[in-house]
């Protein structure tokens, strides 16, 4: 007789969701990770729509002459 396989289970990790600060579980079995739910993961996507989030740009002198 053979046994059955013997199942690995991760240990669960627990995160700070980006957008309200709560605890947030970072599984398959949160749709929304690394959001703790989908009104945050909204709210995030509405401020990158908004362009709330920017990388910073070095605006370059005035006397630079592009070739």
């Amino acid at each position: 007789m053979s046994q059955p396989a013997a199942q690995t289970t991760l240990p669960t990790k627990i995160v700070t969701c980006p957008t309200c600060g709560g605890l947030s579980v970072y599984a398959a079995a949160n749709r929304y990770r690394p959001f703790c739910s989908q009104r945050c993961k909204q709210i995030d996507l509405g401020a990158w729509a908004s362009e709330q989030f920017a990388v910073p740009a070095v605006k370059p002198p005035e006397d630079f002459l592009p070739e």
